[in-house]
């Protein structure tokens, strides 16, 4: 059984996040952009997944969120993206960002494609040289 919780704690997220290949540097640690952040864990406490809710000149986004591949497609990615969502609501968000290298999920949970610039430049996709060449993400939105 996975517990999912909101946790001030975010360095362990933050590393979670570095440890599945998601980018992040250390100003990230300290964002004043990050409004709530939660853990999955094992019933033994163990770290399987996390997610960044923030918020960037004026929109919500999604900053960050993983699952440690033991435990993917077992529905934990699904609730912990359901907290960040069902939160946002609760903020008055009328939309969700995020940059994705498993397109196909948020797909399925209702995210749409949208181009490089419809969002605020928040990801730092955007300047990455990897982008197009080695990583291929693709930014995409939920209309709440």
């Amino acid at each position: 059984m996975v517990k999912i919780n909101e946790t001030k704690d975010y360095l362990p997220v933050m590393e979670l996040f570095l440890k599945n290949d998601l980018e992040m540097d250390e100003e990230e640690l300290i964002s004043p952009n990050i409004l709530h952040c939660w853990k999955a864990e094992t019933e033994e406490n163990l770290l399987i997944g996390g997610c960044v809710l923030a918020y960037f000149e004026g929109e919500y986004i999604i900053d960050g969120i993983a699952v440690e591949e033991p435990y993917r497609k077992s529905g934990t990615a699904k609730a912990l993206l359901n907290q960040a969502v069902e939160k946002a609501r609760q903020l008055g968000a009328k939309q969700i960002f995020l940059v994705a290298r498993a397109p196909e999920f948020f797909r399925k949970q209702g995210f749409q494609n949208v181009g490089w610039d419809e969002p605020p430049a928040f990801f730092d996709c955007y300047t990455c040289p990897q982008r197009g060449q080695k990583c291929f993400p693709e930014v995409m939105k939920l209309v709440l």
